[in-house]
């Protein structure tokens, strides 16, 4: 399933990079430098050799004579002056959005730019990719350590605005663009999480992202020396830096592994099979790959027989594409997978160059699991499934003029007692209604925070409240999921 640099792309997650106009998670950009429009066209057809008729471009006048007309129509008799680029990808756009497919997309040359730096180095902007789900931009993940992990944003959370304007009617790199920004900048972004009633704002400073991906460290579970690999996503050198760390361990002398892939969006084919190569034995495919006609090609890698140790591998809902590929096969290897169901990603996209420096990313196959599963759309479920205390899911307060206080009832009053409890200060109710031990909670932290003692929660208190909270989530306090997943292993 490899393909060579100067060929083709394939790509595991339609998802953008906030920060810049760029596909990234899942995409392996190969682009050769004397690629023209007609090379692009091939390279599709030659991997479709089976393809009928009615599957090829129109070759006729006739059947682009309405597009011949509309452009000429607009060109000659449009108010305004209009340029030809607009009109040419303008059209590109609206075949694309026909398909009704979130994951294809048109990249122009600076889309398709700005991917090729940042693969393999760095880039500037808030750090979380990003898909259309429904109309409306998503984030898929917020990449480890980024200001988008910083302020708390989450998998699924909806972006309504941008610096008060609406993303509606958008596409994705529309959106990005006006999210993207240079390090050091601000940026507004007005948010609506599942099962908060209300949208709520967050402020964003921009900042380099660096791209790495491999975090190692080992833990005593039971008196055993357990290895702990991260993932944070699936790009170029990660699957060298997972081998190169994994056998560090394993000279330590590891009698257990954990693989985290919670909150990565998935990532490059190649890295994706290689770190597969090391865990899934050759006489079963560690993935299958199936066309249009229902044809399907499975893959093995040349693994005599599988580690001599228990493995166990963490997910969550920000888990996607090349992460469910690895905790797919790794669950068919009856392999625990702790945590919770993950995106739901199961097709694949080729990136096919146009000839000027763009390029059109086209669904052409779906992925299935070694058993031949398609969990696009559904996930893959954990073995043991596990949640994080009720502080990991609550949202940024927002307060407006009147700060919140006694015998007050409001949702958002509900949210500061799960975090106060978070944080040690037991409100001894979640329900909204700001009761004296609420009071008493708020005294409390404010004190220990040399915050002036109302007992009243203005935006200065919400604010640290929030900040703390933040900060114990992305130090891995109370990580129940990494919990049950080191206690599974023996």
């Amino acid at each position: 399933m490899k393909l060579k640099k100067s060929q083709i792309a394939l790509i595991f997650v339609a998802a953008l990079i906030l920060g810049f106009a760029g596909a990234y998670a899942g995409v392996e950009f190969a682009q050769s430098s004397d690629s023209g429009t007609e090379q692009g066209a091939n390279q599709i057809t030659s991997n479709n050799d089976s393809a009928d008729k009615d599957k090829e471009a129109p070759d006729s006048s006739a059947d682009l004579s309405k597009i011949n007309q509309a452009y000429s129509l607009i060109k000659q008799n449009y108010l305004e002056e209009v340029e030809d680029t607009q009109l040419i990808e303008g059209a590109i756009e609206g075949m694309l959005s026909t398909l009704e497919d979130p994951h294809t997309s048109y990249m122009d040359v600076e889309t398709v730019n700005q991917f090729t730096d940042q693969i393999e180095s760095s880039f500037e902007g808030i750090g979380a990719e990003v898909s259309m789900v429904n109309g409306l931009v998503t984030i898929v993940a917020p990449i480890k350590d980024s200001p988008a992990e910083k302020v708390g944003l989450r998998p699924n959370d909806q972006v309504l605005t941008v610096d008060g304007e609406s993303l509606e009617g958008l596409n994705l790199n529309e959106a990005v663009a006006k999210i993207r920004g240079e390090k050091g900048s601000e940026v507004v972004l007005e948010i609506q999480r599942a099962g908060v009633s209300d949208p709520f704002q967050v402020t964003i400073i921009r900042d380099e992202i660096p791209v790495e991906t491999v975090y190692s460290s080992t833990e005593m579970v039971d008196g055993k020396l357990t290895g702990v690999i991260e993932v944070t996503n699936f790009s170029e050198n990660t699957a060298k830096e997972f081998e190169e760390q994994l056998t560090a361990l394993e000279k330590e002398g590891i009698e257990g592994l954990v693989i985290d892939v919670r909150g990565n969006p998935g990532g490059l084919l190649d890295v994706a099979e290689d770190i597969l190569s090391l865990f899934v034995p050759k006489e079963i495919p560690y993935i299958q790959i199936e066309n249009g006609d229902g044809e399907r090609e499975a893959y093995h890698s040349q693994l005599t027989e599988k580690r001599d140790y228990p493995i166990s591998i963490l997910i969550n809902e920000g888990s996607a594409s090349a992460s469910e590929i690895l905790a797919v096969a790794l669950k068919e290897l009856n392999y625990d997978v702790v945590g919770e169901t993950s995106y739901g990603k199961g097709t694949v996209q080729q990136a096919v160059p146009l000839g000027d420096g763009s390029s059109i990313k086209l669904t052409t196959f779906k992925w299935l699991s070694p058993n031949g599963e398609w969990i696009n759309e559904k996930g893959v479920e954990p073995t043991i499934e596990v949640k994080q205390p009720e502080y990991y899911y609550t949202h940024p307060v927002q307060i407006e003029d009147k700060a919140l206080k006694f015998d007050q009832t409001d949702e958002t009053i509900a949210n500061l007692q799960v975090m106060l409890s978070g944080l040690g200060y037991d409100t001894e109710r979640t329900d909204g209604y700001f009761s004296e031990e609420t009071e008493e909670a708020v005294f409390s932290f404010q004190s220990d925070n040399d915050l002036k003692t109302t007992g009243e929660v203005d935006q200065d208190t919400a604010g640290l409240i929030e900040a703390q909270v933040i900060e114990k989530i992305r130090d891995r306090d109370d990580d129940n999921q990494m919990e049950e997943a080191l206690k599974a292993l023996y």
